[in-house]
């Protein structure tokens, strides 16, 4: 396997800077959101800075985040979003990331209907050559746990349908052990790897209440384990929000998420690409 960083988990820092710190830290990858990208040539940069320090410090994007609105709109609104999609898609291919993060709806509960706008994704995934990958958040209402996608990805019928798994997200939302070990090994497209905080229960947490990896009360050995079974061996990414982190100088936190995965994959037996 090898190991990313999501630039979330360093989320106040500049966004080449961000990308300086993954290289130097000794992350294979850094995860990367199309909102930063826009942001940075909104302030007068390019995008081929981004692609040059990239480059300059050995990093590949294995997923980039996300498009949205997919889910949640009709007519002339969903055709919008279909087109911001088409950009963030093409901007992806262009930065050499080969997923697309799919975010559901937040507010409109169930899933009806998600298979036929994830179905015009993966069009556009085809069309770009960057996969559309389905993604479940706990706390929203339409598809917050593991079974949900699982039953979109098979309406969708689409042979390259998959999902990112993210172990916050499966604490949270009650997925269990057994719910992962159903899970077809093509369908897994990439892993998120967090931890959730002590003192709040499963059900109740968002975003900032994720903690570092190890910090928290998920079994990340069992979960990787079932990984080793299943014989995944793409990427590892560390995403966490958590403010803590976000105050400590950014190497710090880089630093401390990376050694934290490599002792996990030690116990586990799961191998790592040379760093």
């Amino acid at each position: 396997m090898r190991i990313s960083i999501n630039s979330s988990t360093i989320k106040p820092t500049p966004l080449l800077e961000k990308i300086r710190v993954a290289g130097e830290a000794g992350y294979h990858g850094i995860e990367l959101w199309a909102v930063e990208i826009y942001e940075h040539v909104g302030r007068g940069g390019e995008v081929s800075d981004v692609e040059k320090a990239l480059a300059d410090h050995g990093l590949e994007v294995p997923c980039f985040i996300a498009v949205r609105n997919w889910g949640e709109t009709q007519g002339w609104e969903y055709k919008l979003a279909l087109d911001e999609a088409r950009r963030r898609f093409e901007l992806a291919a262009r930065i050499g990331s080969p997923l697309m993060v799919c975010t559901p709806p937040m507010e409109r509960p169930g899933i009806d209907g998600l298979a036929s706008g994830y179905l015009d994704l993966i069009r556009i995934g085809r069309e770009t050559g960057v996969t559309a990958v389905l993604e479940y958040i706990s706390f929203f209402a339409s598809l917050h746990q593991v079974s949900d996608a699982v039953s979109v990805l098979d309406e969708c019928g689409a042979p390259e349908s998959c999902l990112v798994l993210d172990a916050f997200h499966n604490w949270n939302s009650g997925t269990t052990l057994a719910d992962l070990r159903r899970l077809p090994p093509d369908r897994i497209a990439h892993y998120h790897i967090d931890d959730a905080a002590p003192d709040i229960p499963s059900g109740r947490q968002k975003d900032p209440d994720r903690v570092m990896v190890g910090d928290g009360v998920i079994d990340l050995c069992a979960e990787l384990d079932i990984l080793k079974e299943k014989g995944y061996d793409r990427w590892l990414s560390l995403e966490i929000f958590n403010e803590h982190w976000w105050n400590l100088d950014p190497m710090e936190t880089a630093t401390t998420g990376l050694e934290r995965i490599l002792e996990l994959c030690q116990e586990t037996g799961i191998e790592i690409d040379p760093l």
